[in-house]
């Protein structure tokens, strides 16, 4: 387990405790000027790490791919210049020993690199007997196992200062973000280790600079302590993921209505009200749980009948009939649709289960 190799917690960096931890700098370092301009900006709205982008993992070649390990100087002149720490991604173990000559003080493996165990594991090899902070962005498809796994390579390697980084993930469907925030990810992933940091990178979420404060606040909402935001002197002259970069006053403009909220209140009357309204939905739970395993007896002895008429378990008509009225009835009541087609999807698959078992016993007995 992830206790047992000493993991800290709020530790990644040394910083004052209030959320949001700041991550800034550009998406890409171009020019030592360009670095040294974006960081300064950055440090003056209240950043409290910089970043840039050295080694770009683009997915087509022939697309800027990155200025290379000369890029790590001048990220590390901007660092001293404004007395702020530097992180960079990593995607190979040379690119770790070139980051910690440089003196980059954090680095951060990237969505790609983490939904791929071997890369994850050389980078983990190469970070044995190194103390030094490391961010762990998800993996760009929303599989929890491989960000676990990340996090538990790094960790075996000795790294005790890690912190989680959600960038969203990727998706066929057509949204208004670039990567789908897919919440109910990064919130099992604090649940499952609620002493790591967790960072939120609406520039990478959204794609466009115009839904960056509408997430980051997102973010906030859902308790996380810190945000990743892409700033650039001059964004629209980028030389990479040009639309989501702001200037540093636009992120300091975007910075100022944000609400950091907190986990709990000392209000007493706040409490009491709250653990009413507990209560209720505990007992609400229970009813929901007791219909729904009444309504799957139900399916099992549909079951038995399918099993004496040679009737199969999935008749599609059917299945197609109850969910668009199900899914109907569900959003009338308030609901979205994609709760409700997820929620009435998962109830069919269950009573499919249950059927296809009802059969399988019977068919042994």
């Amino acid at each position: 387990m992830i206790e047992a190799v000493g993991i800290k917690s709020w530790g990644i960096i040394d910083w004052d405790g209030q959320k949001p931890l700041l991550i800034a700098g550009p998406c890409s370092a171009e020019t030592p000027d360009q670095v040294m301009e974006s960081c300064r900006g950055a440090a003056s709205q209240g950043a409290h790490l910089l970043r840039a982008g050295i080694w770009k993992p683009r997915t087509r070649p022939g697309t800027f791919q990155g200025v290379g390990k000369e890029g790590l100087k001048w990220l590390a002149d901007a660092s001293a210049q404004t007395g702020k720490p530097a992180a960079v991604e990593v995607a190979s173990p040379r690119h770790v020993e070139d980051a910690i000559k440089a003196g980059i003080q954090v680095l951060w493996i990237g969505a790609r690199s983490t939904a791929n165990p071997f890369t994850v594991q050389e980078i983990a090899d190469a970070l044995s007997g190194v103390e030094i902070p490391v961010l762990i962005k998800n993996p760009i498809n929303p599989d929890l196992d491989l960000w676990v796994g990340a996090v538990e390579r790094i960790a075996q390697a000795g790294i005790s200062r890690i912190a989680l980084i959600h960038r969203g993930f990727s998706t066929y469907k057509s949204a208004p973000y670039r990567n789908a925030p897919m919440w109910q990810i990064p919130i099992e992933m604090r649940r499952r280790y609620p002493n790591l940091e967790i960072i939120c990178d609406p520039s990478h979420i959204c794609g466009n600079r115009s839904l960056l404060a509408t997430v980051s606040q997102l973010a906030l909402n859902l308790d996380f302590d810190g945000l990743m935001i892409e700033t650039h002197p001059r964004p629209d002259e980028a030389w990479s993921d040009a639309a989501q970069q702001v200037t540093p006053d636009q992120l300091g403009s975007l910075l100022v209505p944000l609400i950091a909220r907190h986990p709990e209140s000392t209000d007493p009357e706040f409490t009491a009200n709250l653990d009413a309204l507990r209560y209720d939905i505990d007992r609400l739970d229970h009813e929901i749980i007791d219909l729904l395993a009444r309504r799957m007896m139900v399916s099992q002895e549909i079951g038995r009948y399918k099993k004496r008429q040679d009737v199969t378990v999935l008749q599609l008509n059917r299945w197609s009939e109850i969910f668009e009225s199900r899914v109907k009835s569900t959003i009338d009541a308030g609901l979205s649709r994609d709760f409700a087609s997820e929620f009435i999807q998962a109830i069919h698959n269950e009573s499919i289960r249950q059927q296809l078992n009802v059969l399988e016993d019977e068919g042994h007995s």
